[in-house]
């Protein structure tokens, strides 16, 4: 807040660098916003390095500009990540339609699901290994539940209990624990990244030795 009110206050004294925008050009200002935020990520790597006042420099308009799109830089930070859920779910997506397999479907899937966050470590850490208190109202759990990715997790379950190749469940408590599974993989790698980590082999070990836990409970 305190950094909107300084920008605010400074705005008048600021030189104008691009004319105000034509009506019907606010949405393609708001996704140059997106777009400028989300370079200052990738470059700093560092969600406290980027300022709304860099990302109004980036994108050559006023800081007030920004806000009248995005209420904070927390928002326009969750803005951005938001953005990769798509991406996100037609990756895994993609990577569980290599098999018929149902079992190594989600084998992939997991496997698929490690290697989005550690290509994209800023944008997930943000949204899952951030403090509840620096979440934007309206980003609940109910919300980050409710994404396309996860729904189609409980239905790559479902296929599994349909096939008969895992115990009877509940297929979103079991979809919950797979995603238990590959996102304690996941901070554990992005919080630990100077490290040597075998990814690959990592992945495979601790993703097939739970797959195999559920398999041989149907047994």
């Amino acid at each position: 807040m305190a950094e909107r009110t300084e920008a605010i206050a400074a705005a008048p004294s600021r030189a104008r660098r691009r004319r105000r925008a034509r009506r019907g050009q606010g949405e393609k200002l708001r996704e140059e916003i997106i777009a400028a935020t989300e370079r200052l990520l990738i470059r700093t790597g560092d969600m406290e390095q980027v300022s709304v006042r860099a990302v109004a420099d980036a994108v050559g308009v006023t800081t007030p500009s920004i806000y009248l799109h995005f209420a904070d830089k927390l928002e326009l930070v969750f803005a951005v990540c938001e953005k990769h859920f798509a991406d996100f779910d037609r990756t895994l997506e993609e990577a569980a339609a290599q098999s018929d397999d149902p079992l190594e479907s989600l084998r992939l899937r997991g496997q698929a699901y490690v290697r989005f966050g550690l290509e994209h470590p800023e944008e997930y850490r943000i949204l899952f290994m951030s403090k509840p208190a620096a979440t934007p109202e309206g980003w609940s759990n109910e919300r980050l539940m409710g994404n396309a990715a996860f729904g189609h997790l409980v239905q790559a379950v479902q296929r599994c209990l349909d096939a008969g190749v895992i115990a009877p469940g509940n297929p979103a408590l079991i979809a919950s624990g797979l995603w238990a599974v590959v996102h304690g993989i996941t901070s554990l790698l992005i919080a630990n990244r100077g490290l040597a980590w075998p990814v690959e082999e990592l992945v495979d070990h601790v993703v097939g030795a739970h797959l195999a836990g559920l398999r041989h409970a149907a047994d």
